[in-house]
Order: C-alpha cells, then structure tokens, then sequence
C-alpha cells in the first residue's frame, strides 16, 4: 500500500485499502465479516486466523452462529483502525478462499 498525500481530495489510505475487502463492514472500533462455512472449514479458518493473529500481535475472534462463521478483528483499546488490523483482515480473506477454493 502506498500513502497518498497532500490535497483537498486527500483520502486516508487505510480506508482506500479497507474499502478493498469486499464483505468487512467497520463499526466503531471494530470490523467484522460473516462467511457460510460447515464446520470442518470454521476449525480450519479458526486456527489459521490465530496464528495469523498472533504472528501480527493482534487479535481477531470468531464464533459460529446458525451455520456462519461471525469474524471480529478489534483495534487495540478502542484505538483507530490501523494497518494491522486491515493486513490481518486481508489475511483472514485469504485463508478463506484457500479454505473454500472460492476465487476472488
């Protein structure tokens, strides 16, 4: 990702790259997705996702409800989104197309 600056027409680059994950929806301090996974890929994603988590010492939680999988990735304290937060959820995207062979 590259930083653009300067200008009235300046947009923060983090919300230019957010806007990328089709699917995340941001509120408050936190972003969230919903994927339709059986259980088999929910444990495969699960793990995946911690480790990616925590190779970025950051952490993302997720919980299954009527056959979804509901992903939240919480900024730090209630600070504001960082680029951690949207590389893990980049990440996050590609463990589940590799999980499901979807293609983007």
């Amino acid at each position: 990702m590259r930083v653009r600056r300067g200008g009235k027409g300046h947009r923060d680059y983090l919300t230019d790259a957010f806007a990328l994950l089709q699917g995340w929806t941001r509120e408050g301090h936190e972003i969230r997705r919903t994927l339709l996974l059986d259980d088999s890929q929910h444990v495969a994603l699960t793990e995946s996702m911690k480790v990616a988590a925590d190779a970025l010492q950051l952490r993302a939680e997720a919980r299954r409800l009527d056959g979804h999988t509901q992903i939240r990735v919480c900024t730090p304290e209630g600070d504001n989104l960082s680029a951690g937060e949207v590389a893990l959820a980049a990440r996050i995207e590609d463990l589940y197309r590799r999980i499901t062979g979807a293609v983007a």
